[in-house]
């Protein structure tokens, strides 16, 4: 809840729009409370449908964008079933995250990209908007350019760069 007073005071203060992740409906609950303006569910409750389909009914209606990490398992039904969740509960605005994916060998990458899932879900879902989390997948910065160039050749419809204020001091 201190994170999230953190975030409604950016919001409020810089007029900047403010996103979380949510792993439970009490997350969801607090995020509403608190007036953040998206959520995302990540690659660990993608890949959890119970924990999906709870969320989906604390979110039924919301007009708030709900972005959809695909799950650590390069699964694409795992990763169209949330959508769909969401989508039964009239969750209109959604937006699916590549953020690659946990393999015995990701190569030189932290997760691998495996450009074929995501271009598969276009496939199956074409107005579905898709972003790509080069940061997650890369694990180093020096992949990150090459990564994102990838996504925007392919036709991915954005990015979602993780930063921070003194990199050589991330924890990650």
């Amino acid at each position: 809840e201190e994170g999230l007073l953190w975030l409604k005071q950016v919001k409020d203060n810089y007029h900047m729009k403010v996103c979380t992740e949510v792993a439970t409906p009490y997350h969801v609950e607090k995020c509403l409370e608190y007036d953040i303006d998206s959520l995302w569910l990540g690659a660990r409750t993608t890949s959890n449908p119970f924990s999906v389909d709870e969320i989906a009914e604390s979110l039924k209606g919301t007009k708030k964008t709900i972005f959809v990490k695909n799950p650590l398992n390069p699964d694409i039904r795992l990763w169209i079933g949330a959508i769909e969740r969401l989508r039964k509960k009239s969750i209109e605005n959604i937006v699916a995250i590549h953020r690659g994916f946990s393999l015995t060998d990701n190569g030189k990458y932290r997760q691998s990209p495996l450009w074929k899932i995501p271009i598969e879900l276009r496939r199956e879902m074409p107005d579905m908007k898709i972003i790509c989390d080069p940061s997650h997948i890369a694990g180093k910065r020096q992949y990150i350019k090459e990564l994102s160039q990838m996504a925007m050749s392919i036709g991915f419809d954005g990015l979602m760069i993780e930063v921070h204020n003194k990199p050589l001091e991330a924890k990650t």
